[in-house]
């Protein structure tokens, strides 16, 4: 006998399916059976949500994808609770970044969607953290949305966003942030020019004359000619119309690309165009923002991002109520830490300590304030309780953060 096919346009899940619990595991459903059938639906437990080893190289991460769970569990009507580390927050490894405390037949379905949501949220958070840090001053546009599959578009401009990206070029993604998308001119734009006008230059007359004020007057000039011979073209075209000039390669035929922007930078120069900005796209990374940081204006940067190393959040039961003895027992599989936690902070310092749920730190900051703890109540039997921060809030809270850390 044949499972019936489902037939939709693309193989993504709809909110419902999410909602309900659909999008899990197979084993999660059957051990919810199975624990029911043993008579062990009641059985309470504290599960804790952390990270036991970074991405190599890696020396912290930056925790979202909360108000997203957050909104499952409310929808989902799960009569569970939950503390958590705010969104946003900078974390490092063995640290507790939320626990779900309640009868675990209520949630077990649930932890392969929070997993995914979690993971997936704070990989590109955390990547966008890092390139936002080398950057500096310097502008990081997220250029990701042909990278993902459309369904997931908007949550990745978001994770990016609050990550510490300055803009999205997404359309929907902006949106539902807030903002309006940034982005340029593509190469095909040139070539159709080029090819029925024979004169791909014409392309940006065209879109001087046919994007309104607010639109940036910045231009692709690296379809055929030179850089350097096409930023020139653009200037004489445009004049003080022009406000940048994008190079979407990361090498050329000719060279590296920061002797390419070192030069073109150089030229504008000394024709006093210095207001012109420099932005650079295609396979931007690490390296490439260490390289050219001094010279670009601009970072596009779409795949490092997009497909960044992966945070790999698990989660654990950590604690279990005795019903007899009416208190939690510390409880856990091999290699991993028993005991529901909290992370105690001096923010100024960025030094943690991790302490039981209940006990209090042993450390003291250096300003002789105490030490904060990061974990707080955000659910209550099912209901949210804790205010959510906006977009721009969460990705003031990592820059403030990123200040006092290194890479």
């Amino acid at each position: 006998m044949y499972l019936q096919i489902v037939e939709r346009s693309f193989y993504t899940a709809r909110e419902d399916e999410i909602i309900s619990g659909r999008t899990t595991d197979i084993y999660f459903i059957r051990t919810v059976e199975v624990l029911k059938a043993a008579g062990l639906g009641n059985v309470k437990v504290r599960a804790e949500f952390h990270v036991t080893s970074l991405p190599k190289g890696y020396k912290w991460a930056i925790f979202t994808g909360l108000k997203e769970v957050l909104n499952l569990v409310e929808k989902a009507k799960l009569p569970i609770t939950i503390y958590a580390m705010p969104e946003g927050t900078l974390f490092f490894e063995d640290e507790p970044l939320m626990i779900i405390e309640g009868r675990y037949v209520d949630f077990a379905i649930y932890e392969t969607t929070i997993l995914g949501i979690l993971r997936h949220y704070t990989s590109i958070s955390t990547k966008a953290a890092r390139l936002k840090k080398l950057a500096g001053n310097k502008l990081c546009i997220f250029f990701g949305a042909r990278v993902v599959h459309p369904a997931i578009q908007p949550m990745a401009d978001r994770a990016a966003y609050i990550g510490g990206c300055d803009g999205v070029a997404g359309v929907l993604g902006a949106e539902l942030l807030g903002k309006k998308p940034i982005g340029t001119m593509p190469h095909a734009l040139m070539i159709i020019f080029k090819q029925v006008m024979n004169d791909h230059t014409l392309a940006w007359i065209w879109f001087d004359k046919v994007m309104p004020n607010d639109v940036p007057r910045y231009i692709l000039v690296d379809t055929f000619y030179d850089e350097r011979e096409e930023t020139l073209m653009a200037l004489n075209l445009l004049k003080d119309k022009l406000q940048g000039i994008r190079l979407d390669t990361p090498g050329s035929r000719r060279g590296k690309m920061d002797k390419i922007v070192k030069e073109i930078k150089w030229t504008l120069k000394i024709l006093n165009q210095d207001k012109v900005k420099i932005i650079v796209s295609g396979g931007i990374d690490e390296n490439e923002i260490m390289k050219l940081k001094d010279s670009v204006d601009i970072f596009g940067i779409g795949t490092a991002i997009a497909f960044p190393p992966s945070v790999d959040i698990s989660m654990d039961i950590v604690e279990i109520f005795d019903e007899k003895l009416e208190k939690w027992i510390p409880i856990t599989k091999r290699g991993k830490m028993p005991g529901a936690k909290q992370v105690y902070r001096c923010p100024d310092e960025m030094r943690d300590e991790v302490t039981l749920l209940e006990d209090k730190p042993s450390m003291k900051c250096r300003d002789g304030s105490e030490p904060k703890p990061l974990l707080k109540k955000y659910v209550e039997n099912g209901r949210i309780i804790e205010q959510i921060p906006s977009d721009d809030e969460i990705r003031n809270y990592v820059l403030t953060q990123l200040e006092k850390v290194e890479l």
